[in-house]
């Protein structure tokens, strides 16, 4: 299948989800995201979940790593449309948030992070492949992010359900998963 194709399908497969569902869901991918590895982790990148779109949500992931340690830097991004760029924020009691264009929370500012100082970023996907390939939203923002990243920058998606087989039309600048949670399993590439 291309990417046109999962996107349809897997925002369908979404919607399909009861609240019930995704409640499951949501404490299985903690559960699994427990059950990883991680090496020390400074500056933690993640995303706000986009309204209504029974997206995978981060924030139990993020609280339970700062419970961890409590040393841990949390970093958002805001979007430029123009360039689809993004700019990061470090995150603290006083950041504020705004919605988007695509009504998206996002910092409105604050203490600016550079890329390559992110040690690991948790990635919005609709789905992935077994090789570690994923089909975002079609923007192409990640994608043009991760290029600034460190090499070893870890990128983890969250998924609701299994991988596909193969993403037909993976292009050269789309940037390969190292693991990816579900709440079956935890894959990584």
């Amino acid at each position: 299948m291309n990417k046109a194709e999962i996107r349809k399908q897997f925002k369908e497969k979404r919607q399909a989800l009861t609240d019930r569902d995704v409640n499951v869901y949501q404490d299985l991918l903690l559960i699994r995201f427990q059950q990883l590895q991680l090496p020390y982790i400074q500056y933690l990148h993640t995303y706000i979940p986009m309204p209504n779109s029974k997206e995978p949500d981060p924030a139990p992931l993020v609280d339970w790593m700062r419970f961890r340690d409590l040393g841990l830097s949390i970093v958002y991004s805001s979007i430029d449309d123009t360039d689809f760029s993004m700019k990061h924020y470090l995150s603290d009691d006083n950041t504020e948030f705004c919605l988007n264009q695509y009504g998206i929370s996002e910092p409105t500012g604050g203490i600016e992070v550079e890329s390559i100082q992110l040690d690991a970023v948790i990635i919005p996907l609709l789905a992935f492949d077994v090789n570690g390939n994923r089909v975002g939203y079609g923007k192409g923002y990640y994608d043009r992010f991760l290029a600034t990243c460190r090499e070893d920058v870890l990128k983890i998606g969250l998924s609701y359900f299994s991988p596909v087989q193969s993403i037909d039309d993976i292009e050269n600048f789309d940037k390969k998963l190292d693991f990816c949670i579900t709440p079956e399993s935890v894959y990584a590439f």
